[in-house]
């Protein structure tokens, strides 16, 4: 059986025995690789390092460098902390909540005490000495209504019930402890090296490696205000009344979505108002909306302009996508491709004039960018503004210093905004922003 074996550095193939496991054909090729592999792509499908080679494909191991590889470090690391957890105080519930501090941010029921997480940490570390294995178990409908009692949580059973399109699910188990996970995890518990478990706030941080340094601990930062945001995010999910997917599915079943549709916009409107009435107070000109590809940057700038003319402003709304350089001049990326997220893909020079000149009470004309032919358009948009009238700038680079290096930045006010807080499926498995950018970048382009 041909196994075409996919390397970024030389592609090859091998002879190998039909029902080889993935992890033993990547041990028999000897590779030396910087970063331990994880998981491997199948005919670019993503498997477990415990899948049978069954026919001859392609097959590409990854590591932690890989995106969706450090997911799989991370839910598997979430299993070994719940199982150290069960270990130490018994059948308490874990809840993973969100990314923080360079880890995930999570709350165990009850009181934990410094000592208790000592503990909970050596025994996380003594279990991946043992090369425990992760066994995976496939379980059916009518099975894991039944195995949700086990798990100790009505949201398990109450997502099964209000979702008939979960049939089955992966079940895995370590050293008899079961939990229930919507993605891949690791063969084994030696694969779980890194990590640190640290006391934060009410909860604990479960830490681990970033994707760009696979083999240390980062060093700690903590993000307080991203602490603030989530905090905030969970006293909206209390007000609405949905903590979980299976919350948000019985609205939709019960007819009560509109209701909570509502009651959603409301909350955001009122935030968004008390940032218009600061811009007002400190009187700030030039205010910059910055946030990753599918955050809502130009929906949440829109209605920020609508918040500041109710309190008498009369906001200027410009785009940086409009001051692109043209097409034939955008700068290429290491591939060789046209690189459209580069600062450098900005007309900076053209932008930095242009504000300056409209803060100077000067007559401007702001292109327009042809995406289709890839060139500014000018003569569509000639304004000018007087001396109380700020201007809204979004884009993915508004905070970067070098777009508005000739700007005074006492007239900057800065607002970055992002998908931070999705809605997490369970109270071990959660959705990342990333996943959920990605869901409304593919609506939103299919729709537009």
């Amino acid at each position: 059986m041909i196994v075409n074996i996919i390397h970024s550095k030389n592609s090859y193939s091998v002879d190998v025995e039909k029902g080889i496991r993935a992890e033993q054909l990547y041990l028999s090729l000897n590779e030396k690789r910087e970063n331990k592999v994880l998981l491997c792509k199948v005919d670019n499908s993503y498997r477990d390092l415990n899948h049978k080679i069954n026919q001859s494909c392609s097959i590409e191991f990854l590591d932690m460098s890989d995106n969706y590889a450090w997911l799989v470090y991370q839910n598997s690391l979430i299993l070994l902390y719940e199982k150290a957890v069960y270990d130490i105080l018994g059948n308490v519930q874990v809840n993973v909540s969100n990314s923080l501090n360079k880890g995930l941010y999570t709350t165990i029921k009850g009181n934990v005490s410094a000592d208790d997480i000592a503990k909970i940490e050596k025994r996380m570390k003594e279990l991946v000495n043992a090369q425990l294995p992760i066994i995976k178990e496939r379980i059916q409908r009518k099975e894991l209504l039944k195995l949700s009692s086990y798990f100790n949580s009505r949201d398990r059973s109450r997502l099964i019930l209000s979702s008939e399109s979960i049939q089955a699910v992966e079940v895995y188990s370590l050293d008899s402890y079961k939990e229930l996970f919507y993605g891949l995890l690791v063969p084994n518990t030696s694969y779980l090296q890194y990590f640190e478990l640290k006391k934060y706030r009410n909860g604990i941080l479960l830490r681990y490696p970033h994707i760009s340094q696979p083999n240390e601990m980062p060093p700690y930062e903590d993000q307080k205000l991203l602490y603030d945001a989530f905090s905030e995010a969970t006293i909206w999910e209390k007000l609405m009344n949905v903590s979980y997917v299976a919350d948000l599915n019985e609205k939709i079943k019960n007819n009560d979505y509109q209701d909570l549709i509502m009651l959603q916009e409301a909350l955001h409107e009122k935030k968004i108002s008390d940032i218009a009435d600061q811009i007002k107070q400190e009187n700030k000109r030039i205010i910059l909306i910055c946030g990753p590809s599918s955050s809502g940057k130009t929906s949440f700038a829109k209605r920020l302009c609508i918040q500041m003319r109710v309190i008498g402003l009369r906001p200027l709304y410009l785009g940086t996508d409009d001051y692109f350089v043209e097409r034939s001049e955008t700068v290429l990326d290491e591939n060789g491709e046209k690189d459209y997220e580069s600062i450098r893909a900005v007309d900076i020079d053209l932008f930095n004039q242009q504000i300056n000149d409209l803060l100077n009470g000067q007559k401007v004309d702001i292109p327009t960018f042809d995406f289709i032919n890839g060139t500014k358009v000018f003569g569509q948009r000639i304004v000018s503004i007087d001396k109380n009238q700020p201007i809204v700038i979004e884009g993915i680079h508004a905070l970067n210093q070098i777009l508005t290096r000739d700007i005074d930045d006492a007239e900057k006010f800065k607002i970055y905004i992002s998908p931070l807080t999705s809605l997490n499926i369970d109270h071990i498995n959660r959705i990342p922003t990333t996943d959920a950018r990605m869901l409304r970048r593919l609506v939103r382009d299919h729709q537009f």
